[in-house]
């Protein structure tokens, strides 16, 4: 197997740069033409102008929060499902539609790789003839088919496991031997140690892909000792592969088909090297052509090269959120859920949602400012928010005064670097 993927992770950097000048300028005329939202956000803009780094700065964030108000505002109108960003409809150019939590629908585009995550399974050793136990999610979501689709790219087979189910999840390993695993670092951990209490062995998977969690490197180690090299890949919904870990497991390489910025939190302003900033994406994408997209989360570019020879830029991977929302067990919790549950309680005056641990071994406490409370409230609590929140969390009550009058909803209190 090549080292690498294709020619592209070897491109010399300015090579590299002055290709993606002139794709950039392609993709604003393009969004701009085939789009409803650029056409008036670039309405004063000429495409052929904006071929630089500079140029692109001076363009508009589109943020996602955002996205999700412009969504909604299409399906009450029956202007545009997607808020004027899609520059396909239904039907042979859009294969699926996805949805994600707020709701935030995307479309999915009709190409082999659609979301491109197959360079990153190839710099975690993936390799045709593999089977890879998927366990992401197939429902509503488009974690499960992100995987499978670039599995099947690379030339693997997918076991498309999806979510839950540990027992039937170790006896299928055991039985068909997967080589490789995708899903969360959380749950390939449950599946080994219940796999060890069930005498049962899985020492097939040697190779395991993560996202929608970080893996500390206390856990990569953990993994390590039994047997199992872990790489994490960044990849979102909306905007497919940013960047990947390869085996140097020194930050992560940024994909090749895209422009990464890291700006200051709350401008386009962007950050120098080394500086934790928020991770603004332009995509490539023709189906869905989100230029300047501010993810909303943090990370920092790095200098140098990584030491395998990819000449890309890298990012030092996720570290957090610029606003409250956060990462919790693979699933986003936003502010305006802890809201949501507070507003089903007349009990409750203020709330505030405590996340603590380590990634991939979340810790939750609702914390709930109340005049009165009862084991009954606390049991209703906790449904809601599992409701709301698809997570579980601890209930804790405090007396009305008690929360530090900070604005804060959700504290995040884990480490990222």
């Amino acid at each position: 197997m090549s080292s690498f993927f294709d020619s592209l992770e070897t491109r010399a950097p300015e090579v590299r740069e002055a290709q993606l000048m002139q794709a950039l300028a392609q993709q604003v005329a393009h969004a701009k033409r085939n789009t409803t939202a650029y056409a008036s956000l670039f309405k004063d803009v000429e495409p052929s102008e904006v071929c630089t780094r500079e140029a692109l700065a001076q363009l508009p964030l589109t943020r996602k929060h955002d996205l999700v108000a412009l969504q909604r505002k299409g399906r009450e109108t029956h202007a545009d499902t997607f808020g004027g960003y899609s520059a396909a409809r239904f039907g042979p150019a859009m294969t699926r539609v996805f949805a994600s939590p707020g709701p935030l629908y995307e479309p999915e585009g009709h190409s082999k790789d659609y979301w491109r995550v197959a360079r990153a399974m190839h710099a975690a050793g993936f390799k045709p003839g593999d089977l890879i136990h998927n366990t992401f999610s197939y429902h509503f979501t488009p974690a499960g088919a992100i995987m499978e689709s670039s599995a099947l790219a690379l030339g693997c087979t997918v076991m498309p496991a999806g979510t839950g189910q540990t027992e039937l999840q170790i006896r299928t390993i055991a039985d068909l031997g997967p080589t490789a695993y995708a899903g969360t670092p959380s749950f390939l951990k449950i599946i080994l140690e219940r796999a060890n209490d069930m005498g049962v062995q899985v020492r097939t998977l040697t190779r395991a892909l993560f996202s929608g969690e970080a893996c500390p490197e206390s856990l990569r180690q953990w993994f390590k000792n039994r047997g199992v090299a872990t790489y994490q890949v960044y990849a979102t919904a909306d905007l497919g592969l940013l960047a990947y870990e390869t085996e140097a497991l020194e930050g992560m390489v940024v994909d090749e088909n895209l422009i990464l910025e890291i700006v200051r939190p709350g401008t386009g302003e962007p950050m120098p090297c080394g500086e934790v900033g928020e991770v603004v994406v332009t995509s490539f994408n023709p189906t869905y052509p989100l230029i300047r997209f501010a993810t909303g989360d943090l990370s920092a570019l790095m200098p140098g090269q990584c030491p395998t020879g990819r000449t890309n830029q890298r990012i030092e991977g996720w570290l957090g959120r610029a606003d409250q929302t956060t990462k919790v067990r693979g699933m986003f919790v936003h502010p305006s859920q802890v809201t949501a549950v507070s507003e089903r309680f007349s009990e409750i005056r203020r709330a505030r949602l405590v996340v603590s641990g380590e990634m991939a071994s979340d810790h939750l406490v609702f914390q709930a400012e109340v005049e009165q409370f009862s084991e009954g409230l606390r049991q209703r609590i906790q449904d809601a928010v599992r409701e709301v929140t698809k997570l579980r969390a601890e209930i804790t009550f405090m007396l009305v005064g008690e929360l530090p009058d900070d604005g804060r909803v959700i504290d995040d209190l884990r480490s990222y670097r």
